[in-house]
């Protein structure tokens, strides 16, 4: 997926960049900007830090990576938090622009940050990552790189308490345990056996508004029944007017997986990948379930997975950034491929 949130060391992802959070002066401090240098070889980066001088909030510049897995490290300096109206939000929006385009510009394929200034700098944890995620996913829009946000900590990513509360009471709510689901099965299976029995003993006959209603041809429902996922996903896509390229953004999707489903009409894709699609093209819980019912999957009120994509879905926000950090703070997978 082409921005994946991840719990991790940052010294350690095997990323052609990784985003420093610096200070003004490139000198080795503490925190995230502490490790990097420390897991760099502090010799060597601070030298070129030295060299560079300095960098102004809100701006970026690169060094090597010296001893990291990362061939290179962006040094991007985030703003102080002074209460939000001092141009913070505008200066960390930059630096994670000025750090993508940097990466760009020396043809890096996948780059990793933190999340910048929510440390020692003080800005609160939820606007900060509202403003990253909202940052990336946008200029995700109309580039291709691979962006990971690595959270070490897990403390240090956090949800609105009013969309985790809502979250919450939604599962409580709808949460439904496997074994009463088994039970329920048993007695609609009962009662099905015992209306089938009697239905036999009468003859049928269409009622004045089943003989009214216009229905769908054979052809058609006999059509649409033999659709493979792709082949539905496709015909979907056009309805909705809109181009592959807008789908596979929209879903999280990396672009040759796309190609993958497009030129093979029996693609298999994973859970994940199907709801990923559903979500670009904000369809409804029952379109949503037709569609993967294509790929072999349903949604089921007993998997807390399910119940946090169907609350997304029906209370219509189809942003697949904001699904992926409310499930990546329920530990569950995230949304694309």
């Amino acid at each position: 997926m082409p921005l994946e949130i991840i719990r991790n060391d940052i010294t350690k992802m095997r990323v052609d960049a990784i985003v420093n959070a610096a200070n003004n002066k490139l000198k080795m401090g503490g925190g995230v900007c502490g490790a990097i240098f420390a897991a760099a070889g502090p010799e060597n980066l601070q030298a070129e830090c030295d060299q560079i001088g300095g960098c102004p909030v809100g701006e970026a510049v690169i060094t090597k990576g010296y001893k990291l897995f990362a061939k290179y490290v962006i040094h991007a300096v985030g703003p102080i938090w002074q209460g939000g109206n001092n141009g913070e939000a505008h200066n960390l929006r930059n630096a994670y622009l000025n750090s993508l385009h940097l990466a760009l510009e020396h043809k890096c394929k996948s780059i990793a940050f933190p999340l910048i200034s929510s440390g020692i700098y003080g800005y609160p944890k939820e606007q900060a990552l509202q403003i990253a995620v909202a940052t990336i996913s946008e200029f995700l829009l109309q580039h291709e790189i691979k962006v990971y946000l690595v959270v070490y900590d897990k403390k240090a990513f956090m949800l609105s308490e009013k969309l985790f509360n809502s979250i919450e009471k939604y599962i409580d709510d709808n949460y439904v345990d496997d074994r009463r689901i088994m039970s329920s099965q048993r007695n609609i299976e009962d009662y099905e056996f015992q209306k089938l029995s009697e239905v036999r003993e009468v003859s049928y006959s269409p009622s004045p508004d089943i003989k009214g209603k216009k229905k769908r041809s054979l052809k058609d429902i006999i059509g649409q029944l033999d659709e493979t996922f792709s082949q539905m996903l496709l015909r979907l896509i056009d309805e909705k007017g809109i181009t592959d390229v807008e789908t596979y953004k929209r879903a999280n999707v990396d672009r040759r997986l796309f190609s993958k489903i497009r030129s093979k009409e029996d693609y298999n894709p994973s859970k994940t990948t199907a709801l990923a699609f559903a979500i670009a093209l904000e369809l409804n819980l029952d379109e949503t379930r037709d569609l993967l019912n294509k790929a072999g999957y349903s949604l089921s009120n007993s998997h807390k997975f399910d119940l946090i994509i169907a609350y997304f879905i029906e209370n219509n926000n189809y942003n697949i950034h904001e699904i992926n950090e409310a499930l990546f703070v329920y530990d569950q997978v995230l949304l694309g491929a």
